[in-house]
C-alpha cells in the first residue's frame, strides 16, 4: 500500500469509469473512508469554532463529497469538528454521529463492521492514528498547519485497504 498525492481532478476518477476486478467481493462488502482534519480554527483554546478560511473549506468539503455516495458522517464532538462535517450534512440530509477520540480502535471497529460510504472528521493527532486502524497507510504526521489533508480510504474485506492521498486545495 502506498500512498499517491493527487489533485483534486483525481477523487472524481476514483468514481467514475473504474470497474473493480473480478475478484473483488461484492460492493455491498467494500468500505470507502473519507478521513479529514478539521478546517482552519480561529484560535489555540480548547474548543475554538472555525474561522472564515475555516468554514469556506468546510463549504469546498461539502462541494467534493456531494456526490461521492457518503452514507454515514462522524464528527469528535468539538464545534471545529462538527462545523466542518455541518455543511455535506445538511445537504445530504444527514445526522452527524459523534465518537471519542480517545477511543479510535473502537471508531475502527464500528466502521470496518458496518459497510459504507463514510465521512470522518478528526483531528491532527487522530486522522492518520485512524487510517492505520481501518488498515491504510497514515503517512506523516499532520502539522498543526496542515488543514488540507483528504485521506481516501477503500477497504475490501479480505484483500485490505488502499489509501489515496488527496489535497483539498492548497490555500483558500
Amino acid at each position: 500500500m502506498s500512498i499517491r498525492t493527487l489533485g483534486v481532478l483525481a477523487l472524481a476518477l476514483a468514481f467514475h469509469g473504474c470497474q473493480p476486478p473480478a475478484e473483488s467481493p461484492p460492493a455491498a462488502l467494500e468500505s470507502v473512508f473519507f478521513l479529514v482534519r478539521h478546517a482552519e480554527k480561529a484560535d489555540q483554546s480548547e474548543d475554538p469554532p472555525l474561522t472564515e478560511e475555516g468554514h469556506a473549506r468546510a463549504r469546498a468539503l461539502a462541494d467534493l463529497l456531494r456526490d461521492a455516495g457518503i452514507t454515514a458522517i462522524v464528527s469528535s464532538n468539538f464545534e471545529r469538528t462538527r462545523d466542518t462535517a455541518a455543511p455535506l450534512a445538511g445537504e445530504l440530509g444527514l445526522e452527524v454521529t459523534l465518537y471519542d477520540p480517545n477511543l479510535l480502535p473502537e471508531l475502527a471497529a464500528a466502521l470496518l463492521s458496518s459497510p459504507g460510504r463514510y465521512l470522518v472528521v478528526g483531528h491532527s493527532n487522530t486522522t492518520p492514528e485512524l487510517a492505520g486502524l481501518l488498515g491504510g497507510e497514515p503517512g506523516a504526521p499532520i502539522p498543526e498547519t496542515e488543514y488540507d489533508r483528504l485521506y481516501l480510504l477503500h477497504h475490501r474485506p479480505g484483500i485490505g485497504t488502499t489509501t489515496t492521498l488527496l489535497r483539498l486545495g492548497a490555500r483558500l
